[in-house]
């Protein structure tokens, strides 16, 4: 077992966003996020075969989907994004930075 924490040592994440991988078990996958002001690209759509849970731990984003649907996410707010659900980061704050947690899991 080895202890973590979230919040400390933080990349800056100003010219990119970072992913970290947090740890890994089969076919579970977590990962830390760190964003501030990046989004997903013009035109680019994450389609992912698994599902991905996400929760903002700090500072606040905006998911877009395809179908036009958009969710705000501020601290301690998740959400639950199916397989093959085409989707963005349309906005995450410039003036702070977001620590997102994800999870990715099989679809059963």
């Amino acid at each position: 077992m080895k202890p973590g924490n979230f919040f400390t040592q933080l990349p800056d994440a100003l010219d990119a966003e970072v992913f970290e991988e947090v740890l890994a078990s089969g076919p579970v996958r977590i990962e830390r996020i760190v964003s501030r002001g990046q989004v997903t690209p013009p035109g680019e759509w994450y389609d992912q075969e698994e599902g991905e849970w996400v929760v903002v731990l700090r500072g606040s984003a905006r998911i877009a989907f395809a179908d036009g649907r958009e969710v705000v996410l501020g601290e301690g707010d998740y959400l639950d994004i199916p397989a093959r659900v085409r989707h963005r980061v349309s906005w995450t704050n410039p003036d702070c930075q977001t620590v997102w947690l994800a999870v990715f899991y099989p679809v059963t």
